[in-house]
């Protein structure tokens, strides 16, 4: 086999790698035997939200065996058409062996990215924050060439950009603004956009024609799902029942009707006192709900507020990104080392190589982390 073919086979093993990773292949069908099971439960759909939620994490598990398989079995079939090819000395087999495992590469490689894309809030919208740094009005004229190159990336796949909020600058650019960028995985693909970014180039708002240095941070945190499933364990909360204090006269409640439930782990306490104590216990119940909800979502943006904390300020030392337009044309991402010389096409919204570059480093540091906890 040629060296080409080779390298081909190699990225493509690679692919399959990460694919086996990302589900667990040695567990797979173990976990699909068990939705299986689930799935013929004849209770399943007295819950229809748990049924759908079911059914899609079953697919989801089915999808990516699927996906895998193929590609696997793709590879062998291509690789012993080589062969026979080489051995019968029959150039067109061989050629067309080649070219399907060229498409099986790209095929592999995209699926290998949508496979990084599997984190708790990836499938989310997302909001995206940018901030013009050090450097003035340069840095206000970069910050509103930030915002254009994400709108354009946005918009390349397809998602819905909403302006939140602007900030113009004094001379000309943006001080700051806030987009919403809606569609299936935008938080996935922006999170690796979150940091400082540092642009290199000749100042076209100074006379002398001098290099200046901007920077601006990107901020990117996804758009918190109101739906969450509240689940109250019976075994963390007390319910005691009381007599309530009526309105005196003939319609004092006699009754140990009224309902206090205490929420152990939190502290939480809250009342019903209605006439009916099945009334008051689903009151109370959905009552503590309510805070448990009011709860995660103060914990939610806590995580947001601390992510914003820790961002750092926009300038040297905390970039994640250069843009060198001049003297030579190059972007660079200082984490993964990944970059081009098409600063233009980068500019113009071509990042999906970059934010790929770094899902699959954070893949990568993982799987060590992993690693070594096994040690």
């Amino acid at each position: 086999m040629r060296a080409e073919m080779q390298n081909i086979v190699a990225e493509i093993e690679k692919s399959l790698g990460l694919l086996a990773q990302r589900m667990d292949y040695e567990t797979a069908p173990h976990r699909l035997e068990e939705f299986n099971a689930r799935v013929e439960d004849p209770d399943l759909w007295n819950n229809p939200e748990n049924a759908q939620k079911l059914m899609r994490e079953r697919q989801t598990l089915v999808d990516a065996m699927k996906t895998y398989e193929g590609i696997k079995q793709e590879l062998a079939d291509n690789q012993e058409l080589i062969e026979l090819g080489e051995m019968e000395d029959d150039a067109e087999v061989v050629a067309e062996a080649e070219e399907a495992l060229r498409a099986l590469a790209e095929k592999s490689a995209k699926k290998e990215l949508e496979a990084l894309l599997d984190g708790e809030a990836d499938s989310n919208d997302t909001f995206l924050e940018i901030n013009s740094g050090a450097g003035g009005t340069e840095s206000c004229d970069w910050a509103s060439m930030l915002a254009r190159m994400y709108v354009r990336w946005a918009e390349k796949k397809g998602y819905k950009v909403e302006l939140q909020s602007e900030s113009a600058g004094e001379e000309a650019g943006i001080k700051s603004a806030t987009y919403k960028i809606s569609g299936h995985n935008a938080y996935g693909w922006l999170k690796s956009e979150s940091g400082v970014h540092r642009l290199v180039r000749i100042s076209p708002y100074d006379s002398a024609a001098k290099r200046h240095t901007s920077f601006s941070s990107v901020w990117v945190y996804p758009v918190v799902d109101d739906n969450i499933e509240i689940e109250v364990n019976p075994a963390d909360i007390r319910i005691d029942t009381y007599r309530s204090s009526g309105a005196g006269g003939q319609h004092v409640n006699t009754t140990d009707s009224a309902v206090r439930i205490t929420h152990h782990p939190t502290g939480i306490v809250v009342t019903s006192s209605e006439k009916s104590q099945h009334q008051n216990r689903d009151i109370a119940m959905k009552a503590l709900k309510s805070r448990l909800y009011q709860l995660e979502l103060d914990r939610r943006n806590a995580d947001i507020n601390a992510a914003h904390e820790a961002k750092g300020d926009a300038g040297w030392g905390n970039q994640i990104r250069s843009y060198v337009l001049q003297p030579y044309q190059m972007v660079k991402d200082l984490r993964t080392n990944h970059e081009t010389s098409d600063t233009k096409g980068v500019l113009d919204g071509d990042l999906d190589p970059f934010m790929a570059a770094t899902l699959a480093m954070d893949v990568a540091g993982m799987s060590r982390a992993d690693a070594r906890a096994d040690d």
